[in-house]
């Protein structure tokens, strides 16, 4: 007896019962069940059932009087096995992660059209954020074969020209399982350039500030810009730096991203070409797991403008991670790193998920994702963790810091 294939359609107020009801009926019959989803937008409930059954099999009339004493609609049409429209089996799976401080139907158009663009197949959205719709994940399939960098590319600068991020991850085992979060330390986990404050308070901040630029524009490298810009800090007493240290202004969400790594059980690090002494008091004040920066040297309570030991420049920054993580027994496929400047950039490309943070161009694009229009507890929706979820760890393990 020929089989068909049919798609049911399931729509109303939810209520509990309706799938239980509805599966316990085609599990008495004699059809398949061959796919199911499910999802509920304030109080509507959407189901859809993927059926194998006889042509003279009554499971539809069945279904249809169960579904009218539910008081939900319930509607089916035949459906091609082999319908060549639909997605492949095949395709690349990946996750689309819209970020903002409120998105909307223009953003999510983008979005789509951009996916659309690149023969992206949005299979499934999903809110991660609470109250505004502040961020979605979008799970989307290219067709087997097809070069995700240029879908990549074209988010990026959609980010760009907007005012909300735009992150491309594949999906797989990796993405959900990343175990070490590590990051720059000046302008990304602080708001602050540690060495600017520094010559400001010892009257050089404009010679520092020339040195800088001469290093950005690519006039001198990382290592001899930092002892060019020390050296002006000789005489500096270090009480100076140590009242600094007890004072930096964390940047928006850092405080929460760390409190909520710490307590799903992941383990952090800052890895920093600034000074171990801002280092370690941030190390301390947010129960990081690990600090490597710079050491300065200290002579009668003042700076001598040197360093003690190697500078921790870019290929030094991408050591220690990896340092880091054979430690922790993490593969770096598990890794994210968090920066802001090109001397992040080995860090950022050594890791799993590189992030470039309120960075400028030249990073972003070197970086896997992007973020600027919030702040660094967005992280946590690259992780696929969700507001709900993030309540409900609250309501069970205590506030998070930042919540109150």
């Amino acid at each position: 007896m020929a089989r068909s294939h049919v798609l049911v359609t399931v729509t109303g107020a939810d209520q509990p019962g309706i799938t239980a009801r509805l599966t316990g009926i085609i599990a008495t019959s004699t059809a398949s069940l061959l796919d199911i989803e499910q999802v509920v937008v304030q109080g509507h409930l959407t189901l859809a059932l993927l059926l194998a059954l006889d042509d003279d099999d009554g499971l539809l009339k069945d279904l249809l009087f169960a579904a009218k004493s539910l008081g939900v609609e319930l509607d089916f049409a035949p459906v091609e096995p082999d319908d060549p429209s639909s997605p492949s089996r095949d395709d690349q799976r990946f996750v689309v992660t819209a970020i903002g401080r409120s998105l909307g139907a223009r953003e999510l158009h983008a979005v789509a059209s951009t996916l659309a663009d690149h023969q992206g197949n949005i299979e499934r959205i999903h809110r991660l954020s609470k109250g505004d719709l502040g961020s979605v994940e979008i799970h989307l399939g290219l067709p087997a074969g097809a070069d995700p960098e240029p879908l990549k590319r074209s988010l990026l600068e959609l980010g760009m020209q907007e005012s909300f991020d735009v992150a491309l991850q594949r999906e797989g085992l990796f993405r959900r399982s990343k175990r070490l979060v590590v990051m720059d330390m000046d302008s990304t986990l602080i708001r602050i350039e540690v060495i600017d404050e520094l010559a400001r308070a010892h009257g050089v901040a404009e010679r520092v500030a020339a040195i800088t630029e001469r290093a950005m524009q690519g006039e001198m490298d990382y290592d001899e810009s930092l002892r060019q810009r020390l050296g002006l800090l000789e005489g500096l007493d270090v009480s100076v730096l140590r009242k600094l240290a007890s004072e930096l202004p964390l940047t928006e969400g850092a405080e929460k991203l760390i409190a909520t790594l710490k307590r799903l059980g992941y383990r952090t690090a800052v890895i920093s070409g600034g000074f171990s002494i801002a280092a370690e008091a941030l190390k301390a004040r947010l129960g990081i797991d690990y600090a490597y920066s710079n050491t300065l040297e200290v002579a009668g309570g003042k700076l001598t403008g040197r360093v003690i030991g190697p500078i921790v420049n870019g290929k030094r920054k991408a050591e220690l991670l990896e340092v880091i993580a054979q430690a922790e027994g993490v593969l770096l496929d598990q890794v994210i790193a968090v920066g802001d400047g090109a001397n992040d950039v080995p860090m950022l490309e050594k890791a799993g998920l590189g992030i470039a943070f309120r960075a400028k161009k030249s990073l972003r694009e070197r970086a896997d994702t992007s973020l600027s229009a919030t702040g660094l507890d967005a992280i946590l929706y690259l992780l696929g963790i969700s507001a709900e979820e993030l309540q409900d760890a609250t309501a069970r393990f205590g506030e998070t810091p930042g919540e109150r």
